[in-house]
């Protein structure tokens, strides 16, 4: 129960400061700093022990200018948690001019600062393997590969037939339509499969990580996190990059194989059997672009992830942040994966691939 000393205004906590205490003592402390005008001193010596209510009544006292005496190693603990997490609550935005280069600069320097944490976050996880959530992990790979499916084989079938229609009109007038099967083989494998994958993984994924993390920012979860001395990083965005990993070679490989049914259905109308389109195919495809297409699809879904959480992580407060925050990371996820492929198109110019 608190109590004024007579020379310097000093309030005496006795027994622990849970969240009943903390409900109680709550407008008696802060109105006890208001009258003095933040010099008051909170006296600790006998509270054994407090949760994060408690420390959170410390912390606000504290930052209106109390001085804390005699706090234990375990309350001492868990105040600097607390400090921290309310220390992560985004300020206010102030208004300024929009500069797309700097804009985009900073973003760029947030992002590369953002992966190596989650590097950094990764390599720590065999000391502290139960951050890591085994369970997430299964039901992000089902939500973002498995339900996944139906989109991609449809997009795939549809982009076959589309190419293999328009390719095959210039080609007849040389009689070469069975040379349409190289085209759209050539074309999936290396660029269409991983980039229309990674397209379909950023509307539907990399919003869906931005806008749930965000939502989690704006309802404080992720400060709480953090006051349980939780990594968000290992817990949150691991899981997450660990699925887009695994499902974005299967899924592209899934949109290529579509893509040649609809090639396939357009030459059976053309006179060519299947027979034909296979062997053709199969003649057409090198493993470099097979290998070459499934490491893009393992890029640029990294990318995505990436991308989704940090927006989501950075998302401000306020009705608007989660859509917001969703928007940029498909936005952003887009913008990354074309970058990525004129990286690879250049990379695999120069070495012949």
């Amino acid at each position: 129960m608190p109590a004024s000393g007579p020379a310097r205004p000093t309030l005496h906590f006795t027994g622990p400061l849970d969240l009943p205490a903390t409900a109680a003592l709550w407008t008696q402390t802060l109105n006890a700093a208001r009258g003095a005008g933040g010099k008051i001193t909170l006296d600790l010596q006998n509270v054994p022990h407090c949760d994060t209510a408690g420390a959170t009544l410390l912390a606000v006292a504290e930052a209106r200018g109390a001085e804390l005496r005699g706090a234990n190693a375990e309350i001492t603990a868990l105040l600097a948690r607390v400090r921290t997490a309310r220390g992560t609550k985004a300020a206010p935005a102030i208004p300024r001019a929009s500069n797309p280069l700097t804009d985009g600069a900073r973003a760029a320097v947030d992002g590369l600062a953002f992966l190596g944490e989650t590097l950094v976050a990764a390599l720590r996880v065999p000391g502290r393997p139960r951050m890591f959530v085994l369970r997430d992990l299964l039901a992000i790979t089902d939500e973002a590969g498995v339900r996944a499916v139906p989109l991609v084989m449809l997009l795939g079938f549809l982009m076959g037939l589309i190419l293999a229609f328009q390719s095959s009109i210039p080609l007849r007038q040389f009689g070469a339509e069975i040379y349409v099967v190289n085209l759209v083989t050539i074309s999936l494998l290396r660029e269409l499969g991983p980039l229309l994958a990674a397209i379909i993984l950023a509307g539907r994924t990399g919003s869906a990580f931005a806008a749930e993390l965000g939502t989690m920012v704006v309802n404080d979860e992720i400060a709480a996190i953090s006051t349980m001395g939780i990594d968000p990083v290992t817990m949150l965005v691991l899981p997450r990059l660990a699925a887009t990993l695994l499902i974005m070679p299967g899924l592209a490989m899934l949109l290529e194989l579509s893509g040649m049914c609809g090639m396939t259905l357009v030459m059976g109308t053309l006179g060519f059997p299947a027979s034909a389109v296979v062997h053709q195919a199969v003649q057409a495809a090198r493993l470099t672009d097979i290998v070459g297409g499934l490491v893009k699809a393992s890029v640029f879904g990294a990318a995505v992830s990436v991308i989704g959480c940090r927006t989501g992580l950075g998302a401000g407060l306020g009705p608007r942040a989660v859509g917001e925050a969703a928007t940029a990371a498909v936005v952003g996820g887009i913008f990354a994966t074309i970058v990525l492929d004129g990286v690879f198109t250049i990379l695999f110019y120069r070495l012949h691939l």
